[in-house]
Formats: structure tokens, C-alpha cells, sequence
């Protein structure tokens, strides 16, 4: 399934490509120093070094350029966990949860920006897709993934992605929203939880 873009046009030219490449780098950093409600149009294009007409052509508003940033950080957490299966294959799905933790955990400390929107709740619920929330477009993209690698039917690891991505989500409120509790304790705990009920199920069995 094609990745929706909330672009008004797509970058033709390799110089175009690099353009808007710049933007959406440009919106990360801002966004980790001014948070998105301090974001502008203006500021994204003075950062770039474009001018804001340049940015206009490609993006009608910054949710616009927020949302294509949303889906690339999206398309990156997916390539992540595609290059570490590929690395170290699964002997149990609990190995699975601890690679998405990892692989979630890392972007949040490292990637710039996602830490401020993570996949857009900040901003929209239905930031990534109008017809599915943020939390149900990682799940089910999560959940495709892994059927189809591991020639397990998508219905039936539908429900069980969703819950362990809500359980997750919900525990690292504590660590990373709402920090009651060292990070660290927090996502330890978090994947026991999530490990323990993935490693319940019995999939394709």
C-alpha cells in the first residue's frame, strides 16, 4: 500500500527532491528547539534556506510539512525493523516486541523532532491517515509487516499488534510524557509486559 503524502506536488528534479528534504529537516530541528505550536511556515523556509513560496509550491501548511515528516519517520521505523530482522532473525515473537521497543526508543532519543510528535497525536489524532488513527496506522503496519514475512495471516495478528502497541504506548507515557519514574525502569518494564503477552499468543499455530 502506497505511503499517503500530504504534498501538493511530487519533487520531479533530484534538486527538488533535496529541497523538500531540506524542509522537513529543517521542521524537525525547529520543532525539537520551539515545539510544533512555535513552528511557522516562514521559520521552516528561513531554516531550509528557501523562500517560503519555494515551500508553498510543495506544502499548503505546516501540518502539511508536519504530516510528511509524521510519514517519513513512519516509513523509517518500518525500514528499521525490516534491516534488524534481517540481522538477527526471530526464534520467539517476544524478540519481535524487544526489537520495536528498541528500534521506537532509539528514534525517540535520536531521531530529531520525534521526540516533540512522535507519529503525530501531538498534533492530530488522525494526523497520518484521515480515515484511521495515528496509534491503529502503526499497528496495522506493524501487523502487515510481520504477517507477511512470517507467512502469518494479518487478521490474526491484527488485534493482538494493536493491543501490545496500545500497552506500549500507554507505559511509556510514564517514561517519556509524563517521567514519574526513571526512563530506563520505565521501558524495562514496559517490554516485560508487552514481551509477556506477545509470548502468549500462538501464532499460525
Amino acid at each position: 500500500m502506497a505511503s499517503p503524502t500530504p504534498l501538493r506536488r511530487q519533487p520531479v528534479q533530484q534538486r527538488s527532491a533535496k529541497r523538500v528534504e531540506k524542509m522537513l529537516e529543517s521542521c524537525a530541528q525547529l520543532i525539537d528547539e520551539l515545539g510544533y505550536d512555535g513552528v511557522t511556515t516562514t521559520l521552516i523556509a528561513e531554516r531550509a534556506g528557501v523562500a517560503v513560496g519555494s515551500l508553498y509550491q510543495f506544502f499548503p501548511d505546516k501540518r502539511a510539512v508536519v504530516q510528511a515528516l509524521t510519514q517519513r519517520n513512519l516509513d523509517h521505523f518500518m525500514a528499521e525493523i525490516g534491516r534488524r530482522l534481517d540481522e538477527a532473525p526471530l526464534e520467539r515473537w517476544g524478540q519481535a516486541a524487544d526489537l520495536i521497543f528498541d528500534i521506537y526508543v532509539q528514534m525517540y532519543r535520536e531521531v530529531p523532532g520525534f521526540s516533540r510528535i512522535r507519529f503525530g497525536d501531538v498534533v492530530d489524532l488522525r494526523l497520518i491517515d484521515d480515515q484511521r488513527d495515528n496509534n491503529t496506522v502503526i499497528a496495522d503496519s506493524i501487523a502487515t509487516f510481520l504477517a507477511e514475512r512470517f507467512d502469518v495471516s494479518f487478521d490474526e495478528l491484527r488485534l493482538p499488534v494493536a493491543v501490545a502497541n496500545e500497552i506500549a504506548d500507554s507505559i511509556l507515557n510514564l517514561a517519556f510524557r509524563r517521567k514519574l519514574f526513571p526512563e530506563d525502569v520505565v521501558i524495562a518494564e514496559a517490554k516485560q509486559v508487552v514481551r509477556d503477552y506477545v509470548s502468549s499468543k500462538n501464532f499460525g499455530s
